[in-house]
């Protein structure tokens, strides 16, 4: 799946620039449809979809959630409704987990082989390549391996590939 993350970049500006902030006011009014102040999952979900019209990222279901979950709640004193809803102070960070998440779940499909929203250990050290060129020190794969698949199930997760490759800063792609 070709990517175009200049693109996503400008779908969400997260920037601190005063052309971002006017932008990101505007998004956030556009997202949150009866005006409450709060995002919800669903409303996230609906704003990628018909208002920035992103489809790579709208069927990106896991990076939506991880960025929702990762961004809600942030600002612990900003909501009333409680810490299930992203606020208006939250959604910078949203939009930039948004893009974070987003090119981790490219990541992640372009391991696994398989396409059964997995990576087992065959998957991953066949990938050896690529987690080089994504920043990886390959030396010993089998044992990376052991310490993604967190929960030792022989498989890696979404979460697992996240938390990992987070720490690891892992990155596909140059930002602009």
């Amino acid at each position: 799946m070709p990517v175009d993350y200049k693109r996503l970049a400008e779908a969400l500006p997260s920037g601190r620039s005063s052309a971002e902030c006017a932008r990101r006011d505007e998004l956030f009014h556009q997202f949150d449809p009866n005006g409450n102040g709060y995002l919800s999952l669903a409303e996230v979900d609906r704003g990628v979809r018909d208002v920035l019209h992103f489809d790579e990222l709208f069927d990106a279901k896991p990076a939506i959630m991880r960025a929702f979950q990762a961004s809600k709640n942030v600002d612990k004193g900003s909501s009333q409704l409680g810490p299930d809803y992203v606020t208006r102070s939250e959604f910078r960070l949203l939009l930039e987990y948004l893009k974070r998440y987003f090119e981790l779940f490219v990541m992640f499909e372009r391991l696994d082989e398989g396409d059964d929203h997995r990576i087992n250990e065959q998957e991953f050290l066949h990938a050896g390549r690529k987690l080089e060129a994504w920043g990886l020190n390959v030396s010993d794969l089998p044992g990376e391996f052991k310490k993604v698949d967190r929960n030792g199930g022989g498989q890696i997760l979404f979460q697992e590939f996240c938390d990992w490759a987070l720490e690891k800063h892992l990155t596909e792609c140059v930002s602009s």
